[in-house]
């Protein structure tokens, strides 16, 4: 007969969207433990293994805190509810909660208030208009499920909501406490053998809900406040592993907030939520590819392709490898081409060239770092009303690529950046195409790779060419190229005019260097390391995802947050193809 061993659940909280499956151990009958489902459809030796889930009845309706989601709320912010903000992030915990989120929360109905032009209320008014509930929860209109009979027991009402070894919390499951049930079916009788084991979760907390980022005009605009025909939309977006996602490194962070389960739906609305024409992802790893981000896409009209890192360093498990994915929707784009870059491979072919016998050893140890980059070539399937040849195709070459991390070795950042340029180089000669250069280049503005990307060039008394223990560098009048690249994201510091929304935006940048004061944004370390450039000679940009306020991010001390589930930011850019005039 089969025995149920052990059964516990593997993650810490329920979320909303989120599938809770437990993790039971079985002893089968010829005495091998485990851990995979015996369903009724498949008994063994005569016997299945029956699940059933409860959700626990309350005649209480319950709200969550919107700051702390593992919290009950005790108020409610009547203004959110007169200002339509999402009735969700109208909830706290105590007048402490509120209090300290305070300027965060201000900003919830700033933002209401300009979306309809009305002026906002003072302050005193708004601390004023609370509610709270003596019973310590606060009333919301949640309507009650209609399902199977309840089960009562040691004094509790249960209601059943699955029968599954899976089940996925619903709207109706916030605040309240699941119940879940095994036990060893004869499938002949129907009747339970042996013992029944339950486990409860944690109180169902909700779906994550990201502050809303708007898009922020720069060319021009329908009247209607469309983009020109011919606009697609690119994302860059470093959306950290979850084997780099630890505790360890992250320890501001709740635990429950790092787990892969939350983070990844999270994750996916937020990125869905952005309805971007190309995706550029950093940091995906190959399991995570194949097993979510793939087929969830594939879901919303996204062809994927990838590029796992190389293994030449990393000495851990290959299916935690993390590589760069890009998307693109089908309805809009077609696939022509795809190139990988290995710099491990250029790295060899360099050594070998350049590097004398005895110190080639060293020379690879310094330089293979494992990382890649992936270029794609697409068809646009849209029409370019601007294009002065409506017959030609149109074509797009998408570079994406995650450059090497660690902050002393400058010269390798550099070699890797200019290795990706002179390839990319190669196909501008072999076809007149535009270029997105995306990607996390782990390079701050000011830095020789900045300098490089964005001047096409690198000052010969640049500081970081002083190391340089390989020669890999020299001359640095080699280091140039002839794309006309230019940050997306310059274009707010560039931009003249009163408009409020550009003026705000400009105040998120640095105007010494023409980029956003930070993109990646933990405890220890604030500033920009992401970037999207294009040529300027073949696309404009028409609009940018506006930038976030470091003292809303620093709310929950930094990134990774509960709202926000990577230590990066995404950028996003739309951009309209021009006429070319080259021949």
């Amino acid at each position: 007969m089969l025995n149920v061993l052990r059964v516990h659940l593997p993650s810490e909280i329920p979320i909303v969207g989120c599938e809770l499956t437990p993790y039971v151990v079985l002893r089968l009958p010829d005495g091998t433990i485990t851990a995979d489902d015996v369903p009724e459809s498949s008994p063994v030796d005569g016997f299945f293994l029956r699940c059933k889930w409860y959700r626990k009845q309350s005649d209480k309706r319950i709200a969550v805190c919107s700051i702390h989601p593992t919290e009950l709320a005790t108020l409610q912010c009547l203004v959110c509810i007169k200002a339509r903000i999402p009735v969700a992030k109208s909830y706290h915990c105590s007048s402490r909660c509120f209090f300290d989120a305070w300027q965060h929360h201000r900003a919830l109905h700033e933002r209401a208030a300009n979306a309809v032009n009305e002026n906002g209320t003072e302050d005193d008014e708004l601390f004023g208009r609370l509610t709270s509930n003596s019973s310590g929860s606060s009333s919301v209109n949640t309507p009650l499920h209609s399902g199977p009979p309840n089960e009562k027991g040691g004094g509790e009402t249960w209601l059943e909501v699955g029968r599954m070894k899976t089940y996925t919390p619903a709207a109706e499951d916030i605040g309240q406490v699941l119940k879940f049930e095994c036990v060893v079916v004869d499938a002949e009788t129907r009747i339970p053998v042996g013992p029944m084991s339950t486990i409860f979760t944690s109180r169902v907390i909700p779906a994550p809900t990201p502050t809303p980022r708007q898009m922020i005009p720069i060319g021009h605009f329908d009247s209607d406040g469309r983009a020109a025909a011919g606009s697609f939309t690119v994302l860059s977006y470093n959306i950290l592993s979850d084997a780099n996602a630890t505790s360890e490194i992250y320890g501001y962070c709740p635990s429950w907030a790092l787990s892969w389960q939350y983070r990844r739906q999270n994750l996916l609305r937020e990125i869905v939520g952005y309805h971007a024409d190309i995706l550029c992802l950093q940091e995906v790893q190959s399991n995570h590819f194949e097993e979510f981000f793939a087929p969830e896409l594939d879901k919303h009209g996204y062809q994927a392709l990838y590029k796992k890192r190389t293994s030449e360093v990393y000495a851990g498990n290959s299916s935690l490898i993390d590589g760069c994915a890009t998307f693109f929707r089908r309805d809009r784009f077609s696939h022509v081409k795809k190139y990988e870059v290995e710099f491990n491979k250029a790295a060899q072919s360099l050594t070998d060239a350049v590097i004398p016998t005895g110190q080639k050893k060293a020379a690879l140890g310094r330089l293979v770092k494992d990382n890649i980059a992936l270029i794609v070539v697409l068809e646009a399937k849209f029409s370019n009303q601007s294009s002065d040849a409506p017959g030609k195709r149109q074509l797009l070459c998408v570079a994406n690529t995650h450059i090497n991390v660690h902050h002393e070795l400058k010269d390798v950042k550099l070699w890797q950046v200019h290795t990706l340029l002179k390839g990319l180089e190669k196909i501008a000669v072999s076809a007149d195409i535009p270029m997105l250069v995306c990607g996390d280049f782990n390079s701050l503005p000011g830095s020789a790779s900045h300098a490089l990307l964005a001047r096409g060039k690198v000052d010969q008394m640049h500081p970081e060419l002083v190391v340089d223990p390989l020669g890999i560098l020299r001359p640095a009048s080699k280091l140039t190229h002839q794309l006309p690249l230019v940050s997306a994201y310059s274009s707010f510091a560039r931009m003249a005019g009163a408009n409020l929304a550009l003026a705000q935006q400009r105040s998120r940048m640095d105007l010494k260097t023409n980029e956003p004061l930070f993109t990646n944004c933990t405890r220890d370390c604030t500033g920009t390391l992401d970037y999207i450039f294009y040529t300027a000679d073949s696309l404009s940009v028409e609009a940018l995802l506006e930038l976030l306020d470091e003292e809303s991010l620093r709310k929950d001390t930094a990134l990774p947050s509960p709202e926000w589930s990577s230590d990066h930011i995404a950028l996003l850019a739309e951009f309209q193809c021009m006429p070319r005039t080259r021949q």
